[in-house]
């Protein structure tokens, strides 16, 4: 009997909860039907009216900088559509990527970028929720690669603020506005886990609004700055400490004999050879830049270093041929003077 009994509970329990979930989704259903009913996709919330205002945020961004930056991250926007209020037993609809081509969404485009992908593996990366209020969430995955000036005048010790701007393509400050959603402070979240930068630490960013004024109107543009700075860790490993052990080496050629000219003369070549082949490599690993950067610098110093002590070895080895055959011209000049008085 325990059994049985068991047994017949536990199929009250499932028909039950499949009933619910069956009056559930009918109510989301004609919630949704309702919602779509008379809407036009066409049209942007308030059209002929006030203006709409758009707040979304950055999350989760990796970063890979070069002359340009890519990212990848969670694009987040929300806005108001009051064509889309609803009631009903639940607070949010939590809805797929195919609802969003049914309504009107911000035409948001990344005005400075170079090449833009949607992720849509395995399927399009959106998230789409609808509050009563008419409040709309709507999040993409996006990779963006984007211009960043760069001035390398300090490189490898430099610092870059590599910008991204975004905004209406279409419609003008007059129509659309898009602002931050939690204000300039946490508008752009950077975990920590999720940045992985092999020359640059981010040091921070910095959050602004403008106005673009074009031909066709005035547009609202939101404006981020990446504040990069370089890692030396490299540079002092494959470029700095070399170049300070070879000008170090050639200075060691003063405590030789400057009579031991073989010796003297191979340790000033070898050191120049080794600091022509260090800065070459070292230029290799820079962009071509018109400009002399700080590396170029301490190379040319380092280089003035090396080339003047065999300069110096040359000189000295002059002046002391030139003296010993004074001496011998002195010696002879005494020696025939002598001779012609006895």
């Amino acid at each position: 009997r325990t059994t049985k009994s068991n047994i017949f509970l536990l199929d009250f329990f499932v028909a039950n909860a499949q009933g619910g979930e069956k009056v559930y989704s009918d109510n989301i259903t004609l919630i949704l039907d309702r919602l779509l009913d008379g809407y036009d996709n066409r049209l942007r919330p308030g059209s002929g009216g006030n203006y709409k205002t758009c707040f979304c945020n950055l999350n989760n961004i990796t970063y890979t900088p070069a002359t340009e930056f890519t990212m990848d991250m969670f694009f987040r926007q929300m806005w108001v559509d009051e064509r889309l209020k609803f009631e009903g037993p639940i607070e949010i609809l939590r809805l797929n990527n195919r609802m969003v081509d049914k309504i009107w969404t911000p035409d948001a485009f990344f005005r400075n970028s170079k090449k833009s992908i949607s992720h849509n593996m395995t399927t399009p990366n959106k998230l789409f929720r609808i509050m009563q209020n008419g409040t709309v969430l709507y999040t993409m995955r996006l990779t963006i690669s984007a211009e960043c000036p760069m001035n390398l005048m300090d490189f490898p010790m430099d610092g870059h603020a590599c910008p991204l701007r975004f905004g209406s393509y279409a419609y003008t400050n007059s129509e659309i506005i898009f602002t931050w959603r939690k204000g300039l402070a946490g508008s752009v979240e950077c975990p920590k886990e999720s940045i992985s930068l092999l020359q640059y630490d981010l040091v921070g960013q910095i959050l602004s609004s403008e106005i673009m004024r074009l031909n066709t109107g005035q547009y609202s543009v939101q404006v981020v700055h990446f504040l990069l700075q370089r890692k030396l860790g490299y540079y002092l490993i494959q470029t700095y400490i070399p170049l300070i052990m070879v000008v170090v080496l050639s200075q060691v050629s003063f405590w030789i004999n400057k009579e031991s000219v073989p010796a003297r003369t191979v340790a000033g070549i070898t050191t120049v050879l080794t600091m022509t082949t260090l800065s070459i490599s070292a230029r290799q690993s820079l962009p071509k830049v018109a400009y002399a950067t700080a590396m170029d610098w301490f190379i040319a110093v380092c280089f003035a270093f090396v080339a003047s002590a065999l300069v110096e070895f040359a000189a000295v080895n002059y002046f002391a041929t030139l003296q010993s055959v004074l001496n011998w011209l002195f010696n002879l000049t005494l020696f025939l003077t002598l001779k012609h008085q006895h």
